[in-house]
């Protein structure tokens, strides 16, 4: 007999964070996330987005024992703003039983029928910026720390409870010496003659922080016209730049502006802390502070994980620019791999960018749609 009780106190969302730490102790390309931060991204104090987003967590239990969990998502800009009524379901893990996965996702349907919401679809997280996708192919490759991670069986449960693919992912590797930097040498001295560019460089992180505002709204502006996109509001900003710019090297964010200094582009890419996580297993102390930090400065592997143009400037070359840029740092790094994080399969122009570097295609997921009655 299976059980779903939602999560109310702090002990049941340490469970909830924890659940996946047991599901997974014996994959080595699962990646733990940090347990305090996890905690945070639920707690309604901390994370703005519960100003435009209500929540629900549940946990399954066969007898005593936990056996899944899945967040219920209503993302209320998404819904009243865009019109989109959709019922989000995210951190979604369970056990290889079919009775577990669909007594989970019934209560996820059940609280989006009782809020008028047209369908489900998962698993995703609260904005764009959070993880998103059923891994479907690409199990025996290490994920990142901005990735769910799944076994295979769960694409079988998703289809035997009658979900049908929605949105699919992709996720690439290209080696650093597959980078000719001669490609973009002459076109990014060419761009920013023409367009009177110029490109800022960090050393610190407090050199960083005064432009992040402009670019979180380039952000919203270059990524608008996307399927499923969501704007970061001002006050979700603030949230944003306490978790991620820290992660990040200052050296590893590049600012593109035009002649009136007013940004026109930027891009971040992050050090793998893959690998460092799994050591850490959700843990930042005592020692994974320490870790996390060698990782920062010694990791061979960089993750890109945004890159934003305002419209107006899109197919004018400014990615010479930034890439000409981050070859210059990588090459002092010695930085030997390049990953891109999950890019939306039929973003065709995005895709275009890497098409120099001969990518090649390592993971694939997927977002699941089902309509509620």
């Amino acid at each position: 007999m299976i059980s779903i009780r939602q999560v109310r106190t702090k002990k049941e969302y340490k469970e909830f964070v924890k659940f996946p730490f047991q599901l997974y102790k014996d994959s080595k390309y699962w990646v733990p996330p940090i347990i305090s931060q996890e905690l945070k991204t639920f707690d309604q104090k901390e994370n703005p987005v519960f100003n435009d987003a209500d929540a629900y967590f549940f946990l399954a239990y066969k007898g005593n024992k936990i056996v899944g969990r899945v967040a219920a998502i209503i993302n209320w800009l998404e819904v009243n703003k865009q019109n989109e009524k959709k019922m989000r379901f995210g951190w979604f893990d369970f056990i290889d039983d079919l009775e577990v996965s669909k007594a989970l996702l019934d209560k996820v349907a059940e609280i989006g029928e009782e809020n008028n919401l047209e369908y489900l679809e998962g698993p995703v997280g609260f904005s764009n910026l959070d993880k998103v996708g059923v891994l479907t192919e690409g199990y025996d490759v290490i994920g990142t720390m901005i990735t769910w991670y799944n076994h295979p069986y769960y694409v079988t449960h998703l289809e035997k409870h009658n979900y049908r693919p929605e949105k699919e992912w992709i996720e690439s590797h290209f080696p650093f010496s597959n980078i000719d930097p001669e490609v973009f040498s002459k076109a990014d001295a060419l761009i920013r003659k023409r367009y009177q560019v110029h490109v800022k460089d960090f050393t610190k992180t407090k050199e960083v922080m005064p432009y992040a505002d402009e670019m979180f709204d380039l952000f919203n502006k270059s990524y608008a016209s996307l399927s499923s996109f969501v704007e970061i509001t001002d006050i979700q900003k603030e949230y944003f730049k306490k978790k991620f710019i820290g992660f990040i090297n200052p050296e590893y964010i590049k600012y593109v502006f035009d002649k009136d200094d007013k940004m026109i582009a930027f891009a971040i890419v992050m050090p793998s802390f893959s690998k460092a996580l799994q050591e850490i297993n959700g843990k930042l102390f005592p020692f994974g502070f320490l870790k996390l930090l060698k990782a920062k400065k010694e990791s061979k592997d960089v993750i890109f994980y945004l890159i934003g143009i305002l419209p107006e400037y899109q197919n004018k070359g400014i990615t010479a620019v930034i890439f000409s840029e981050y070859y210059k740092t990588f090459e002092a790094k010695g930085i030997q791999n390049c990953i891109r994080t999950p890019e939306l399969a039929n973003n065709h122009a995005i895709q275009k960018i890497w098409k120099h570097f001969d990518p090649k295609v390592i993971k694939r997921r997927k977002t699941y749609r089902k309509e509620l009655n």
